[in-house]
């Protein structure tokens, strides 16, 4: 398949599994306003390719994500000098949009961690599905400690480890490690070396293979849905989609397997072939 051009992302398709790599080493991966919209772009063409079941995204040069990118605060500062009144909002709700558009993505997404995970990068990995952490990896929300308040990150940060944890580490901009960020409940795994994480990244993307892509880009929804839609009305809801999957091609073909005592359709593709 074809995916979007990009300057500060390499993408590698290997089977069902799309690798995004973040590649501004020289300033250790910040989120520039050109790569966010590149990261965009990717997830749009993403959304139009079923063939691709895990997304991976990484860092190059040993670093995930350093954060926002200085140098468009600059220029957004310099546009506001000039009158442009809604150069700031529109840097940070742009992002925003991209941590919401990343967690509703229908496929698994899974972040490889190492180095700096700051900022912009720490929202990343609070929205992924899974997280893998390398033992060293440096995490903070250093925002108030620049003056500037982690306005599109906070939340999700929130609803992923709670309240109480979620503001001890805004309000001191407090770094912690890969250990840390297990016990937090940020990550899921912490390995000793980037090896250790590699094996245990392959272990998770042949898992996914294993489960049927349309019912867990349903089942992603409907635990993302929670609390945001009253539990009658959702379980509701959650009882139609049953009915439908256990109905539809995947449940049939996932009982058939079961029955005879075989892999079903979708967890017979090859996982370790590059496009």
């Amino acid at each position: 398949m074809t995916f979007p051009e990009c300057e500060c992302l390499e993408l590698t398709q290997k089977g069902p599994a799309l690798f995004v790599t973040f590649n501004r080493p020289k300033v250790r991966n910040a989120l520039s306003l050109n790569m966010v919209k590149e990261l965009l772009a990717v997830f749009d063409s993403v959304l139009l390719s079923p063939e691709i079941r895990v997304m991976v995204l990484r860092g190059a040069g040993g670093h995930f994500c350093a954060g926002g990118d200085i140098k468009d605060m600059a220029s957004a500062r310099t546009r506001t000098s000039e009158g442009e009144t809604d150069s700031f909002y529109i840097l940070n709700r742009t992002f925003g949009y991209l941590l919401e558009t990343a967690e509703q993505l229908p496929q698994v997404l899974v972040c490889a961690l190492e180095g700096s995970v700051m900022g912009g990068g720490f929202g990343l990995a609070c929205i992924s599905d899974v997280a893998l952490t390398h033992k060293d990896a440096s995490f903070a929300l250093p925002e108030t400690g620049l003056g500037i308040t982690p306005a599109q990150i906070a939340p999700f940060v929130v609803k992923r480890i709670g309240l109480t944890q979620a503001r001890r580490l805004a309000l001191l901009g407090e770094k912690f490690n890969g250990a840390e960020s297990v016990r937090l409940g940020i990550t899921h795994s912490v390995f000793d070396s980037v090896e250790e994480m590699e094996q245990e990244l392959d272990s998770v993307i042949e898992k996914v293979h294993r489960c049927a892509p349309g019912a867990n880009a349903t089942t992603k929804q409907l635990m993302l849905s929670v609390g945001q839609v009253p539990m009658k009305e959702l379980l509701d809801s959650a009882a139609r989609d049953f009915s439908n999957a256990i109905q539809g091609p995947e449940g049939t073909e996932g009982t058939m397997a079961f029955v005879q005592k075989r892999l079903p359709a979708w967890a017979e593709v090859k996982t370790g072939e590059e496009e």
